[in-house]
């Protein structure tokens, strides 16, 4: 089979797929590309012809879709049958495998943070108009990460980038201001991640930028770029009452449900949230207690953000429990809504009921450990495992509730259309 014929037949195997809604099946299909070779013959019943239909994925992408891959296999399989049998006796299989990934350097490590989001870091900086070496000046800057004096010059009156950069940014200022990031001696787009990270860091340390508002604001802008690549920075530190930043892998699950609390907070355009989900991020591994704490602030600001947002009214004097029972009230989230004759109605019951329950638990749970009560000297608080437990609870039942709240407002702006 030419690829013009395998082109047309994948043409109608997709046009199948689609209209049999197997979407994933399909996208494999259409994205990838296919090759294919006869593996075996079969002399019985008058010979046949055995071909292997390759998709070529990444092999990132590869790994990713796991045992999945076989049902994939399966789906596009029987649609080839389905195409090919009126015209041929032979067997087509489909088979997903990964496309070969040589690259010249490749028994060099990765560097681990793809350029992209290095890309997108430096943008925003340019974007904002921020002097990535804040009150310093370029050579007192860059000497906190890089050996100036063992890195060359491109000016050959001097014999060190540490002069060449004195002369050409202090004492005539004829660089561009973002010249750093384009700069081969210091690789920040196509380095290692290590020092791109560290300098990341250090547009942050308090003596580079004193201003703590300014800097927690570039903090969450850069770990908007490096979370999906599976890094952060994370206060280490603090400095005269101002923090330090370092940089780390992402590797918990605390981490990930506070990225998700972060997505929630950004729909609800909820400052408050944000803020608590700020204090969380610093304080699910350092500060255990202080997470605990945070968690059922960050339920209790969620309830009021929604609230406000659906008109119904609360006071200061309402706690915990006022605020669920009201917000269950306005969501329609009470169990008796569930008709007994709906399927696994206990069960939702029972999901519904464990739910609302979070808070309360989250509350007492606050009061025996968390922050905002005097403890003794023999006081001992709990461990980041069970801070990361706090926490993906508070997020299970924020991301409920709001989503519920998105549901319930696209039903009320159709029904007010």
């Amino acid at each position: 089979m030419d690829d013009s014929e395998l082109e047309q037949i994948l043409a109608t195997v997709h046009a199948l797929l689609i209209a049999e809604d197997m979407v994933d099946a399909a996208d494999l299909v259409r994205l990838y590309p296919a090759r294919s070779e006869q593996t075996g013959y079969d002399n019985w019943n008058g010979g046949t012809a055995i071909w292997d239909v390759y998709f070529e994925v990444p092999p990132k992408e590869y790994a990713h879709l796991g045992a999945r891959r076989t049902q994939l296999e399966e789906q596009v399989t029987a649609r080839l049958k389905t195409v090919l049998e009126v015209e041929t006796q032979d067997w087509y299989s489909a088979k997903i495998v990964p496309a070969r990934a040589y690259r010249k350097e490749w028994r060099v490590e990765e560097t681990g943070l793809p350029r992209q989001a290095r890309v997108n870091i430096l943008d925003g900086l340019r974007l904002e108009g921020t002097r990535w070496n804040g009150t310093l000046d370029e050579v007192e800057f860059l000497s906190r990460i890089f050996d100036l004096q063992v890195l060359p010059s491109f000016d050959t009156r001097f014999k060190d980038a540490a002069g060449d950069i004195w002369q050409h940014c202090i004492n005539n200022d004829d660089w561009e201001p973002d010249w750093v990031f384009s700069d081969d001696r210091f690789k920040l787009l196509d380095g290692p991640a290590e020092p791109f990270l560290n300098f990341l860091c250090e547009t942050v340390n308090p003596v580079v930028r004193p201003d703590r508002d300014e800097a927690l604001k570039l903090v969450s802008h850069f770990n908007d770029q490096l979370r999906p690549s599976g890094w952060e920075l994370y206060e280490e530190e603090r400095i005269a009452g101002r923090p330090r930043f370092a940089h780390r892998v992402l590797t918990h699950n605390g981490d990930r449900a506070v990225l998700r609390a972060r997505t929630v907070a950004d729909a609800l355009d909820a400052g408050w949230m944000a803020k608590a989900i700020e204090r969380l991020e610093r304080a699910i591994d350092g500060d255990p207690d202080l997470a605990i704490g945070t968690s059922k602030e960050l339920v209790e600001a969620c309830c009021k953000t929604i609230l406000s947002n659906r008109g119904i009214p609360f006071t200061k004097s309402d706690d915990l429990g006022n605020l669920t029972k009201k917000l269950t009230k306005e969501l329609r989230l009470v169990p008796e809504g569930i008709t007994d004759e709906a399927k696994g109605a206990d069960n939702i019951r029972l999901i519904l009921r464990n739910l609302t329950q979070l808070t309360n638990n989250l509350a007492q749970l606050r009061g025996l450990y968390g922050t905002g009560h005097g403890r003794d000297g023999r006081h001992r608080g709990l461990q980041p495992r069970h801070a990361r437990l706090a926490v993906a609870s508070a997020v299970a039942f924020i991301d409920f509730i709001a989503e519920t709240h998105r549901h319930l407002a696209g039903i009320e702006k159709r029904i007010e259309n």
